[in-house]
Protein backbone atom coordinates (compact mmCIF):
# COMPACT_ATOMS: atom_id res chain seq x y z
CA UNK A 1 0.00 0.00 0.00
CA UNK A 2 1.43 3.46 -0.91
CA UNK A 3 1.89 5.68 1.64
CA UNK A 4 2.56 8.74 -0.29
CA UNK A 5 0.78 11.85 0.55
CA UNK A 6 -2.67 12.40 -1.27
CA UNK A 7 -2.53 15.52 -3.82
CA UNK A 8 -5.79 17.91 -3.82
CA UNK A 9 -7.07 19.00 -7.43
CA UNK A 10 -4.97 22.08 -6.63
CA UNK A 11 -1.95 20.58 -5.67
CA UNK A 12 -0.10 21.94 -9.07
CA UNK A 13 -1.51 25.79 -8.62
CA UNK A 14 -0.18 25.72 -4.90
CA UNK A 15 3.67 24.95 -5.98
CA UNK A 16 3.07 27.57 -8.50
CA UNK A 17 2.54 29.77 -5.93
CA UNK A 18 5.37 28.98 -4.05
CA UNK A 19 3.36 27.45 -1.02
CA UNK A 20 5.28 25.45 1.48
CA UNK A 21 3.74 21.84 1.56
CA UNK A 22 3.75 19.84 4.69
CA UNK A 23 2.03 16.31 5.10
CA UNK A 24 -1.31 16.64 6.66
CA UNK A 25 -3.43 13.51 7.61
CA UNK A 26 -1.86 11.74 4.68
CA UNK A 27 -2.31 14.68 2.50
CA UNK A 28 -0.17 17.04 0.80
CA UNK A 29 -1.30 20.46 1.87
CA UNK A 30 -0.20 24.18 1.77
CA UNK A 31 1.22 25.06 5.29
CA UNK A 32 1.35 28.95 4.19
CA UNK A 33 2.18 30.70 0.65
CA UNK A 34 3.76 33.62 2.43
CA UNK A 35 3.86 35.35 5.65
CA UNK A 36 1.46 33.31 8.14
CA UNK A 37 1.14 36.53 10.16
CA UNK A 38 0.01 38.26 6.59
CA UNK A 39 -2.45 35.58 6.02
CA UNK A 40 -4.04 35.72 9.13
CA UNK A 41 -4.61 39.64 8.96
CA UNK A 42 -5.88 39.22 5.38
CA UNK A 43 -9.16 36.95 6.41
CA UNK A 44 -9.36 39.11 9.78
CA UNK A 45 -9.66 42.67 7.50
CA UNK A 46 -10.33 41.50 3.85
CA UNK A 47 -10.48 38.07 3.21
CA UNK A 48 -8.13 34.68 2.30
CA UNK A 49 -8.67 31.61 -0.21
CA UNK A 50 -8.16 28.17 1.17
CA UNK A 51 -7.93 24.62 -0.33
CA UNK A 52 -9.88 21.96 2.11
CA UNK A 53 -9.89 19.60 -0.12
CA UNK A 54 -8.52 17.27 2.94
CA UNK A 55 -11.73 17.31 4.26
CA UNK A 56 -13.61 13.74 4.53
CA UNK A 57 -16.99 14.19 2.52
CA UNK A 58 -19.42 11.17 3.22
CA UNK A 59 -22.88 11.11 1.52
CA UNK A 60 -25.96 9.38 3.35
CA UNK A 61 -28.81 8.60 1.18
CA UNK A 62 -31.94 6.51 1.55
CA UNK A 63 -35.44 6.91 3.06
CA UNK A 64 -33.94 6.33 6.10
CA UNK A 65 -31.26 8.27 6.35
CA UNK A 66 -32.30 10.42 9.32
CA UNK A 67 -33.21 7.81 11.60
CA UNK A 68 -29.37 6.51 10.80
CA UNK A 69 -28.06 9.72 11.18
CA UNK A 70 -29.71 9.98 14.54
CA UNK A 71 -28.62 6.80 15.89
CA UNK A 72 -25.15 7.15 14.55
CA UNK A 73 -24.45 10.68 15.74
CA UNK A 74 -25.25 12.75 19.16
CA UNK A 75 -26.97 15.66 17.19
CA UNK A 76 -31.14 15.87 16.79
CA UNK A 77 -30.75 15.81 12.36
CA UNK A 78 -34.46 15.06 12.11
CA UNK A 79 -34.82 18.31 12.48
CA UNK A 80 -32.22 19.91 10.39
CA UNK A 81 -34.19 21.51 7.70
CA UNK A 82 -33.39 20.85 3.97
CA UNK A 83 -30.19 23.46 2.92
CA UNK A 84 -29.56 23.95 6.75
CA UNK A 85 -26.28 22.70 8.09
CA UNK A 86 -25.74 21.41 11.99
CA UNK A 87 -22.48 20.93 14.00
CA UNK A 88 -22.41 17.88 15.72
CA UNK A 89 -20.70 14.64 16.83
CA UNK A 90 -20.16 11.22 16.51
CA UNK A 91 -19.17 9.38 19.59
CA UNK A 92 -18.11 5.98 20.56
CA UNK A 93 -20.16 3.51 23.15
CA UNK A 94 -18.45 5.07 26.23
CA UNK A 95 -19.10 8.81 25.07
CA UNK A 96 -15.94 9.35 23.87
CA UNK A 97 -15.62 11.62 20.68
CA UNK A 98 -14.53 10.10 17.83
CA UNK A 99 -15.13 13.51 15.85
CA UNK A 100 -16.66 16.56 15.53
CA UNK A 101 -18.57 17.01 12.53
CA UNK A 102 -20.98 19.42 10.10
CA UNK A 103 -23.67 17.83 8.56
CA UNK A 104 -25.65 19.53 5.47
CA UNK A 105 -29.32 18.23 4.59
CA UNK A 106 -29.30 18.43 0.96
CA UNK A 107 -32.32 17.02 -0.28
CA UNK A 108 -35.24 14.56 -0.94
CA UNK A 109 -36.52 13.03 -3.79
CA UNK A 110 -39.71 12.00 -4.74
CA UNK A 111 -39.54 8.37 -3.69
CA UNK A 112 -38.93 10.15 -0.22
CA UNK A 113 -35.22 9.15 0.01
CA UNK A 114 -33.70 11.73 2.10
CA UNK A 115 -29.55 12.92 1.42
CA UNK A 116 -27.16 14.35 3.68
CA UNK A 117 -23.54 15.08 3.51
CA UNK A 118 -21.37 14.48 6.32
CA UNK A 119 -18.06 16.41 6.49
CA UNK A 120 -15.20 14.81 8.70
CA UNK A 121 -12.20 15.92 9.80
CA UNK A 122 -9.27 14.67 7.52
CA UNK A 123 -7.34 12.82 10.20
CA UNK A 124 -10.80 11.07 10.79
CA UNK A 125 -12.27 10.49 8.00
CA UNK A 126 -11.47 6.85 7.56
CA UNK A 127 -12.79 6.40 10.89
CA UNK A 128 -16.14 8.18 10.52
CA UNK A 129 -17.06 6.42 7.41
CA UNK A 130 -15.61 3.08 9.03
CA UNK A 131 -17.90 3.53 11.88
CA UNK A 132 -21.54 5.14 10.29
CA UNK A 133 -20.99 2.16 7.98
CA UNK A 134 -20.83 0.15 10.96
CA UNK A 135 -24.10 1.47 12.50
CA UNK A 136 -25.94 1.47 9.02
CA UNK A 137 -26.99 -1.87 9.83
CA UNK A 138 -30.66 -2.62 9.79
CA UNK A 139 -31.24 0.92 8.32
CA UNK A 140 -32.81 1.21 4.89
CA UNK A 141 -29.34 3.60 3.77
CA UNK A 142 -26.33 3.98 1.99
CA UNK A 143 -23.33 5.34 3.29
CA UNK A 144 -21.10 6.34 0.82
CA UNK A 145 -17.17 7.37 0.65
CA UNK A 146 -17.15 10.77 -1.49
CA UNK A 147 -13.98 12.09 -0.87
CA UNK A 148 -12.67 11.94 -4.34
CA UNK A 149 -16.24 13.21 -5.63
CA UNK A 150 -14.45 16.57 -4.10
CA UNK A 151 -12.78 19.32 -4.02
CA UNK A 152 -13.47 21.65 -1.36
CA UNK A 153 -12.03 25.79 -1.36
CA UNK A 154 -13.19 28.40 1.36
CA UNK A 155 -13.29 32.13 0.91
CA UNK A 156 -13.52 33.88 4.29
CA UNK A 157 -13.07 37.46 5.75
CA UNK A 158 -15.36 40.44 5.82
CA UNK A 159 -14.52 40.72 2.07
CA UNK A 160 -15.77 37.51 1.06
CA UNK A 161 -19.54 37.92 -0.15
CA UNK A 162 -18.42 40.56 -2.38
CA UNK A 163 -16.02 38.92 -3.82
CA UNK A 164 -18.29 35.71 -4.05
CA UNK A 165 -21.17 38.22 -5.16
CA UNK A 166 -19.43 38.72 -8.47
CA UNK A 167 -19.36 35.23 -9.57
CA UNK A 168 -22.31 33.29 -8.84
CA UNK A 169 -26.25 33.53 -9.53
CA UNK A 170 -27.15 32.42 -6.10
CA UNK A 171 -28.97 34.66 -3.38
CA UNK A 172 -25.68 34.76 -1.17
CA UNK A 173 -28.22 37.51 0.85
CA UNK A 174 -30.46 35.16 1.71
CA UNK A 175 -28.03 32.14 2.74
CA UNK A 176 -27.79 32.19 6.57
CA UNK A 177 -25.03 31.36 8.59
CA UNK A 178 -24.76 27.65 8.97
CA UNK A 179 -26.60 26.74 5.62
CA UNK A 180 -26.25 25.65 2.20
CA UNK A 181 -27.54 25.92 -1.25
CA UNK A 182 -26.89 24.25 -5.19
CA UNK A 183 -25.90 27.12 -7.14
CA UNK A 184 -23.04 27.91 -10.04
CA UNK A 185 -20.02 29.50 -9.25
CA UNK A 186 -17.88 30.43 -12.21
CA UNK A 187 -20.08 28.80 -14.30
CA UNK A 188 -19.94 25.65 -12.79
CA UNK A 189 -22.38 23.56 -10.19
CA UNK A 190 -21.10 23.69 -6.55
CA UNK A 191 -22.85 23.27 -3.33
CA UNK A 192 -22.04 26.98 -1.55
CA UNK A 193 -22.29 26.77 2.01
CA UNK A 194 -21.87 29.85 4.61
CA UNK A 195 -19.56 27.90 7.33
CA UNK A 196 -15.95 28.20 8.11
CA UNK A 197 -13.28 27.83 10.67
CA UNK A 198 -12.07 31.01 10.73
CA UNK A 199 -14.28 33.58 13.16
CA UNK A 200 -15.15 35.32 9.98
CA UNK A 201 -17.94 35.71 7.55
CA UNK A 202 -17.34 33.64 4.96
CA UNK A 203 -18.20 30.40 2.24
CA UNK A 204 -16.92 27.13 1.80
CA UNK A 205 -17.36 25.57 -2.10
CA UNK A 206 -17.99 22.38 -2.88
CA UNK A 207 -17.13 21.22 -6.34
CA UNK A 208 -16.00 18.74 -8.76
CA UNK A 209 -12.15 18.63 -8.66
CA UNK A 210 -11.85 18.40 -12.45
CA UNK A 211 -13.28 22.06 -11.80
CA UNK A 212 -11.13 23.68 -8.78
CA UNK A 213 -8.56 25.39 -10.59
CA UNK A 214 -10.68 27.45 -12.60
CA UNK A 215 -12.90 28.62 -9.79
CA UNK A 216 -9.86 29.15 -7.63
CA UNK A 217 -8.32 31.50 -10.39
CA UNK A 218 -11.84 33.43 -10.63
CA UNK A 219 -12.07 33.66 -6.93
CA UNK A 220 -8.11 35.29 -7.14
CA UNK A 221 -9.10 37.42 -10.05
CA UNK A 222 -12.59 38.77 -8.43
CA UNK A 223 -11.12 39.26 -5.14
CA UNK A 224 -7.70 41.22 -6.47
CA UNK A 225 -8.73 44.44 -5.85
CA UNK A 226 -10.65 43.55 -1.91
CA UNK A 227 -7.24 42.48 -0.84
CA UNK A 228 -7.67 38.29 -0.93
CA UNK A 229 -4.45 36.29 -1.01
CA UNK A 230 -3.90 32.38 -0.66
CA UNK A 231 -3.83 31.04 2.63
CA UNK A 232 -2.18 27.95 3.92
CA UNK A 233 -3.41 25.57 6.86
CA UNK A 234 -0.84 27.66 9.72
CA UNK A 235 -2.97 30.47 9.79
CA UNK A 236 -6.26 28.66 9.08
CA UNK A 237 -4.71 27.39 13.17
CA UNK A 238 -4.39 30.99 14.64
CA UNK A 239 -7.78 32.04 13.09
CA UNK A 240 -9.57 29.08 14.69
CA UNK A 241 -8.00 29.69 17.78
CA UNK A 242 -8.43 33.60 18.45
CA UNK A 243 -12.14 32.10 17.93
CA UNK A 244 -12.18 29.40 20.40
CA UNK A 245 -12.75 27.06 17.69
CA UNK A 246 -11.62 23.34 18.73
CA UNK A 247 -9.16 21.31 16.93
CA UNK A 248 -10.27 17.27 16.78
CA UNK A 249 -6.66 16.20 18.25
CA UNK A 250 -6.17 18.75 20.53
CA UNK A 251 -9.41 19.95 22.68
CA UNK A 252 -11.16 16.79 21.01
CA UNK A 253 -10.25 13.09 21.78
CA UNK A 254 -11.84 9.54 22.51
CA UNK A 255 -11.04 10.16 26.68
CA UNK A 256 -13.26 13.37 26.59
CA UNK A 257 -17.16 13.42 26.31
CA UNK A 258 -19.17 16.20 25.08
CA UNK A 259 -19.39 17.36 28.65
CA UNK A 260 -15.92 17.38 29.37
CA UNK A 261 -15.45 19.38 26.55
CA UNK A 262 -17.76 22.16 27.53
CA UNK A 263 -19.98 20.65 24.35
CA UNK A 264 -22.39 18.86 26.52
CA UNK A 265 -25.39 21.01 24.01
CA UNK A 266 -24.06 19.42 21.13
CA UNK A 267 -25.94 16.61 22.52
CA UNK A 268 -29.62 15.66 22.17
CA UNK A 269 -31.48 13.53 24.64
CA UNK A 270 -35.21 14.69 23.37
CA UNK A 271 -34.71 12.51 19.99
CA UNK A 272 -38.11 10.84 19.27
CA UNK A 273 -36.02 8.61 16.16
CA UNK A 274 -35.26 5.31 16.98
CA UNK A 275 -37.07 5.75 20.17
CA UNK A 276 -34.74 7.84 21.51
CA UNK A 277 -31.81 5.30 21.08
CA UNK A 278 -28.15 6.84 19.75
CA UNK A 279 -24.83 5.44 20.12
CA UNK A 280 -23.20 6.42 23.26
CA UNK A 281 -26.42 7.63 24.85
CA UNK A 282 -26.50 5.92 28.31
CA UNK A 283 -22.24 6.90 28.66
CA UNK A 284 -22.99 10.46 27.66
CA UNK A 285 -25.98 10.40 30.44
CA UNK A 286 -23.72 9.81 33.08
CA UNK A 287 -21.69 12.65 31.73
CA UNK A 288 -24.06 14.97 32.07
CA UNK A 289 -24.70 14.06 35.52
CA UNK A 290 -21.64 13.93 36.14
CA UNK A 291 -20.72 17.73 34.61
CA UNK A 292 -23.66 18.92 36.79
CA UNK A 293 -22.62 17.47 40.00
CA UNK A 294 -19.09 17.86 40.27
CA UNK A 295 -17.79 20.45 37.16
CA UNK A 296 -14.81 18.26 35.44
CA UNK A 297 -11.75 20.60 34.20
CA UNK A 298 -13.29 23.72 31.89
CA UNK A 299 -12.10 25.07 28.19
CA UNK A 300 -10.66 28.72 29.16
CA UNK A 301 -8.33 31.28 26.97
CA UNK A 302 -5.02 32.50 28.44
CA UNK A 303 -3.33 35.28 27.51
CA UNK A 304 0.77 35.69 28.11
CA UNK A 305 1.71 38.57 30.37
CA UNK A 306 5.03 37.99 28.91
CA UNK A 307 6.30 37.26 25.58
CA UNK A 308 6.74 32.94 25.35
CA UNK A 309 4.56 31.11 23.28
CA UNK A 310 2.80 27.83 25.05
CA UNK A 311 2.80 24.50 23.37
CA UNK A 312 -0.01 21.91 23.79
CA UNK A 313 1.26 19.42 26.37
CA UNK A 314 2.58 22.02 28.83
CA UNK A 315 1.31 21.81 32.27
CA UNK A 316 -0.67 24.95 33.88
CA UNK A 317 0.49 26.06 37.26
CA UNK A 318 -0.60 27.70 40.00
CA UNK A 319 0.31 27.57 44.27
CA UNK A 320 2.90 25.10 42.59
CA UNK A 321 0.63 23.03 41.60
CA UNK A 322 -0.40 21.53 38.41
CA UNK A 323 -4.04 22.83 37.42
CA UNK A 324 -4.80 22.09 33.81
CA UNK A 325 -3.37 21.15 30.76
CA UNK A 326 -2.69 23.22 27.49
CA UNK A 327 -4.22 21.61 24.18
CA UNK A 328 -3.59 24.47 22.02
CA UNK A 329 -1.03 27.71 22.03
CA UNK A 330 0.35 30.14 19.63
CA UNK A 331 0.86 33.85 18.97
CA UNK A 332 -1.96 35.91 18.41
CA UNK A 333 -1.71 38.16 15.12
CA UNK A 334 -5.04 40.24 16.44
CA UNK A 335 -4.10 40.36 20.16
CA UNK A 336 -0.18 40.83 19.58
CA UNK A 337 0.43 38.02 22.80
CA UNK A 338 0.78 34.63 22.76
CA UNK A 339 -2.58 32.85 23.63
CA UNK A 340 -3.58 29.76 24.27
CA UNK A 341 -6.60 27.28 25.04
CA UNK A 342 -6.31 24.74 28.21
CA UNK A 343 -8.56 22.22 30.42
CA UNK A 344 -7.67 23.71 33.52
CA UNK A 345 -9.29 22.55 37.24
CA UNK A 346 -12.90 24.34 37.74
CA UNK A 347 -11.43 26.01 41.00
CA UNK A 348 -8.98 28.26 38.44
CA UNK A 349 -11.40 28.68 34.93
CA UNK A 350 -13.02 31.68 36.03
CA UNK A 351 -11.81 34.54 34.13
CA UNK A 352 -9.62 37.19 35.77
CA UNK A 353 -8.57 33.97 38.08
CA UNK A 354 -4.91 35.22 39.81
CA UNK A 355 -1.77 33.76 40.23
CA UNK A 356 -1.87 31.22 37.38
CA UNK A 357 0.74 30.39 34.73
CA UNK A 358 2.36 28.20 32.19
CA UNK A 359 5.23 25.93 33.11
CA UNK A 360 7.49 26.58 30.17
CA UNK A 361 10.46 24.50 30.19
CA UNK A 362 10.60 24.95 34.49
CA UNK A 363 9.81 28.33 34.41
CA UNK A 364 6.23 29.93 35.23
CA UNK A 365 5.42 32.49 33.32
CA UNK A 366 2.47 34.21 34.40
CA UNK A 367 -1.13 34.51 32.09
CA UNK A 368 -4.19 35.69 32.22
CA UNK A 369 -7.22 33.51 32.42
CA UNK A 370 -10.21 34.38 29.90
CA UNK A 371 -13.53 33.57 28.46
CA UNK A 372 -13.24 31.75 25.06
CA UNK A 373 -13.05 33.34 22.54
CA UNK A 374 -10.63 35.57 22.37
CA UNK A 375 -11.97 37.12 19.35
CA UNK A 376 -15.42 37.74 18.32
CA UNK A 377 -16.13 39.86 14.74
CA UNK A 378 -18.76 42.85 14.55
CA UNK A 379 -21.95 41.60 12.66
Amino acid sequence: MSTAPRLTALDALHRSLGATMTDFAGWDMPLRYGSERDEHNAVRTKAGLFDLSHMGEITVTGPQAVELLDYALVGNISTVGIGRARYTMICQEDGGILDDLIVYRLGETEAGSSEYMVVANASNAQVVLDALVARSEGFDAEVRDDRDAYALIAVQGPESPGILKQLTDADLDGLKYYAGLPGTVAGVDALIARTGYTGEDGFELFLKPADAEGVWQALTEAGKDAGLIPCGLSCRDTLRLEAGMPLYGHELNTSLTPFDAGLGRVVKFEKTTNEGRFVGREALEKAAERAESAPPRKLVGLVAEGRRVPRAGMSVVANGEVVGEITSGAPSPTLAKPIAMAYVDAAFAEPGTEGVGVDIRGTHEPYAVVALPFYKRQK
